[in-house]
Order: structure tokens, then C-alpha cells, then sequence
């Protein structure tokens, strides 16, 4: 039984994934490890901690092979850095053949992916450096309302009459988030105004790559339940959200490690 890796450092957290081929011709289609953990401030650290931890746990001295993705790829050790893009094309193609459009939010970008029905990119969309529609920004708008991140989402659903949020700039809409709530706001009307605000930011990028169902949300993000009901008001679609959406860019890159390592083995 021969293993490989991917991991996905991203700008806040660092997932990876082993997978194991029991022979060469055959997919890697059986996960045998996989963990997430906050970054931080070094990303490097903490992916070789997250390999050497998985060495540790499988008793494994070395892996075939180690593909790395994500915002830190560069500074994970692997054989091989390939983009996000790639990576999150591949692995929700993996996890369901039936998606063509890709909804990524990680915690600094957003990103739309368009895929065929052999699961190769069409097209893709990026939001720009600002961290609006990102996890950071949910993170920051949770903080100063002062609810748990984990419950942000939820209290979004509440609400019936969101508040308009007019400021797409994470610190600028931090403010105004604070002065609504001095001139007497409903809290929960605000923070669904704020997954709305989101839910704009990415319906933008959408309609500039097309949205074809499957539609499918991937990253930290899709676990928050409020974004994906104003998602998909927005798009007047259903939108799947796979098992551990935050893992699937490692998914990707471990299939990736695998497709590589058989390659050199032939």
C-alpha cells in the first residue's frame, strides 16, 4: 500500500489529507488520514507539523508522494505546488461528478469555478485582495457584534428584514456595522444585512463565470448555513454542500499526488 498527500495551507487554516493506492492501476480512493488546524503566524511550521504528525499516526517513515495547494503552497514541504484552483476543480469532482460550478470561500478569497462534465475548468472568477465575502470578514463582523463565529450563521436565518450593508470594505463595514447599532438596529437584522452583503460580493463573480447546477459551496465558509441560504436566493439554485467542504482543496491535491506518483511509476 503506497500513501500520498495533499495539503492545503490556506490564509487561516491548514488541512491534509493522506490517501492510499493499494496498486498503481487503481484510483486513490480510500482517505487513511486527514486534519485541520488553525495557521497562525507560520505557515511553514505548521505544515510540517501537520506531515510529520500524520507519519507519526500511520507509522509511516516517508509518503510516495506530496502535492501542496492553497495560499502558503510554497512554503508546505512537497514534491509539487499546484494551484487552488486545480486542486478544488479536482477534488469536488471527486467527491461528486455531477457538480460543474464550484462556490469556493476560504478565509482571504472567493473564488467561482466553472467545470466540464469530465471535471476540467471552463472558467474561473477571483475576488479581488479586498477580504470582503471571505471568512476573515464574517470573522471581523462576528467579533464586533459579539457573537460566536460558530453561531453566526444561524442568527442570520432569524431575521426577515436584513439591514442594508453599504460598505464592502471589511475595516469600513466594521464601523458601520458599529454605528447601525448605536441608532438602535436589530442585531439580527444586521448580521443577516451582512450575509447578504456576501452573498452579492459572490453572485457577482458568478454571473461573470455562469452558473450551471450542480452548484456546489466548498471551503470554511459552506459550513456557515446563513451564507448559503442568501447564496441561494441570490442564484435562484439549490447548492450542495459535500462532507467536510473545508477539506476539499487537500482532497484535490492528494488525487493529484496519486495521478503523479503512478505516473512515475509507469
Amino acid at each position: 500500500m503506497v500513501l500520498v498527500v495533499g495539503i492545503d495551507i490556506g490564509s487561516l487554516t491548514a488541512k491534509i489529507v493522506v490517501l492510499a493506492i493499494s496498486d498503481t492501476k487503481d484510483r486513490a480512493t480510500q482517505q487513511k488520514y486527514s486534519f485541520i488546524r488553525r495557521v497562525g503566524y507560520n505557515p511553514a511550521g505548521v505544515a510540517e507539523s501537520l506531515v510529520n504528525n500524520a507519519k507519526e499516526t500511520l507509522g509511516e517513515k516517508d509518503f510516495a508522494y506530496t502535492v501542496s495547494t492553497g495560499y502558503g503552497r510554497k512554503l508546505a514541504p512537497a514534491d509539487e505546488s499546484i494551484t487552488e484552483i486545480t486542486c478544488h476543480a479536482t477534488g469536488a469532482f471527486f467527491i461528486n461528478n455531477t457538480i460543474r460550478t464550484i462556490i469556493d470561500i476560504g478565509g482571504q478569497d472567493s473564488k467561482v469555478i466553472q467545470i466540464n462534465g469530465q471535471g476540467q475548468i471552463q472558467d474561473f472568477e477571483m475576488n479581488d485582495k479586498c477580504s470582503a465575502g471571505t471568512g476573515r470578514f464574517l470573522e471581523v463582523m462576528a467579533n464586533a457584534l459579539e457573537v460566536e463565529i460558530s453561531e453566526f450563521g444561524q442568527h442570520a436565518l432569524i431575521s426577515t428584514n436584513p439591514e442594508s450593508i453599504s460598505s464592502t470594505c471589511t475595516v469600513f463595514a466594521e464601523s458601520e456595522v458599529i454605528s447601525r447599532l448605536n441608532q438602535g438596529a436589530n442585531r439580527l437584522d444586521i448580521i443577516a444585512g451582512i450575509h447578504k452583503t456576501i452573498a452579492t460580493k459572490i453572485f457577482a463573480l458568478a454571473t461573470r463565470v455562469g452558473i450551471q447546477p450542480t452548484v456546489a459551496l466548498t471551503g470554511g465558509v459552506a459550513l456557515n448555513p446563513g451564507v448559503k441560504h442568501m447564496l441561494e436566493k441570490h442564484l435562484n439554485v439549490p447548492i450542495e454542500v459535500p462532507p467536510n467542504p473545508q477539506m476539499i482543496g487537500a482532497v484535490g491535491a492528494a488525487l493529484i499526488a496519486s495521478k503523479h506518483f503512478k505516473k512515475a511509476s509507469n
